[in-house]
């Protein structure tokens, strides 16, 4: 998250302003769950008793559900434009992002990213626990797959054409191939599936605002584009440069450390019986 907003501030300097200091607090309350989901996982297992478990159980909880909520109501709100100025400032406050189409995408995000958890927990897990984990992903994607649907003809009715039309139809194509697969209880295509919707239903977003990057929803010559809110163009070609160094650097060590821990996780089976 902090790469991504260094990367928009030197890309994008115009955006990134009036992106965070309208955004601040939601921002700043996925930076804080991120945080206590971390150490959450760290703290969890350094005592035995139950009642110290379930409190960090709770705080690993609140620290996956609040980023997954509040990055779909961002987008949403850059979808659907938010109100910016003449000096692109950013005039609303946080009951301005709670607006319905926003709450919807946050539930969209929310819904998606459960059933990539659960896919990928059949997928890594054996045993009751992937047993669990797959009889939860249909009922689970099913409703997913209403609400994405909404939101994603909703976004394309507020702001959207033929081609992103198509890309989100393919999403929701892939999706359900994706809760076929794990009902066939092929976990490895199910998770590829969810994952490629996700990117999918992401590509189809950008290419509805393209070339806004943050619509105004006051005067739409007040809105941020690719193009008055980008930086200079020997920064963008030295940001160019470093992104097809690096990207595919990134890309390569996420796939090595997939391969690497490609097995599943498995008890011993005494621990299993106990």
């Amino acid at each position: 998250m902090l790469v991504a907003g260094g990367a928009t501030f030197a890309a994008f300097p115009e955006w990134y302003a009036t992106l965070f200091s309208g955004f601040y607090l939601a921002l700043f309350l996925i930076l804080v769950a991120l945080i206590v989901r971390g150490v959450a996982i760290e703290y969890r297992n350094k005592r035995g008793e139950a009642s110290w478990r379930r409190r960090w159980d709770l705080a690993i909880a609140f620290g996956s559900f609040l980023p997954a909520l509040l990055w779909g109501v961002a987008f949403g709100n850059i979808v659907a434009g938010v109100p910016i100025d003449a000096n692109k400032e950013f005039t609303g406050d946080l009951l301005t992002l709670l607006n319905p189409f926003a709450l919807l995408g946050g539930l969209t995000t929310l819904l998606l990213f459960v059933t990539h958890g659960l896919t990928f927990l059949a997928l890594k897990t054996d045993g009751d626990i992937r047993a669990r984990a797959n009889a939860l992903v249909l009922p689970v994607g099913l409703v997913t797959a209403v609400v994405a649907v909404a939101f994603l003809l909703w976004a394309n009715a507020i702001r959207g054409d033929a081609i992103s039309t198509v890309i989100a139809v393919v999403a929701a194509v892939v999706f359900l191939g994706a809760l076929l697969a794990n009902r066939l209880r092929r976990e490895g295509w199910a998770f590829v599936g969810s994952m490629l919707t996700i990117g999918l239903a992401v590509v189809s977003l950008f290419w509805a605002l393209f070339p806004d990057v943050m619509p105004s929803s006051t005067d739409p010559a007040y809105s941020l584009t690719t193009t008055n809110a980008a930086s200079t163009e020997y920064t963008l070609t030295i940001m160019t440069v470093v992104a097809i160094i690096f990207v595919p650097l990134v890309l390569g060590y996420q796939l090595w450390t997939y391969w690497v821990f490609r097995k599943r996780v498995t008890l011993p089976r005494a621990s299993a019986e106990a």
